[in-house]
């Protein structure tokens, strides 16, 4: 399986963060590394839905509908872990994210019982990468709080079998 983690939308569409992000997903899917790919990302208001923008990307770029799965509930790295693991069963996951957010996003997931694989996106070394890398500082001080004190996330629910459903279909 591999885990998306979201990162904005413009318009509705995908980020260009979040396309390379989704580009590499689908790279890895076409090369049959991972079966199933879980979109993670912010549902909290019904005109932002980054889950169903990052599944239209998927699907345009040839990953099958049936092998995306939607977590409408991951508004941050700690809650995606999480709910990966709590809600959606996986035990083990390729996560896809730029390589500043990369090694939070593993042992984050690590923590939440997720075997955990990093695939770094490559980026520019633009403005926007420049303030990741500092907004990761201050993200790695929240990651080391979640660690600790394993808080629920801002929704858990209940649990959902998409991803085992879209990994039996894909045997």
């Amino acid at each position: 399986v591999a885990v998306v983690f979201g990162a904005g939308l413009w318009n509705g569409r995908p980020t260009p963060y979040l396309a390379h992000r989704l580009d590499t997903a689908a790279e890895l899917y076409r090369t049959g590394k991972v079966k199933v790919v879980l979109v993670t990302g912010d549902n909290s208001r019904v005109e932002y839905d980054e889950p169903d923008a990052m599944r239209t990307y998927l699907v345009e770029r040839g990953v099958p509908d049936g092998r995306i799965v939607s977590d409408y509930a991951g508004f941050d790295s700690w809650d995606s872990c999480v709910r990966a693991k709590r809600i959606f069963g996986v035990d083990r996951a390729v996560l896809v994210t730029q390589g500043f957010h990369v090694r939070r996003a593993v042992t984050l997931c690590q923590a939440a019982g997720v075997e955990a694989y990093g695939v770094g996106v490559a980026e520019l070394h633009d403005a926007v990468w420049y303030y990741g890398g500092v907004r990761e500082l201050a993200a790695a001080g929240k990651a080391a709080l979640d660690v600790v004190l394993r808080p629920d996330p801002t929704f858990l629910g209940r649990e959902e079998s998409g991803v085992r459903e879209a990994l039996a279909s894909a045997e």
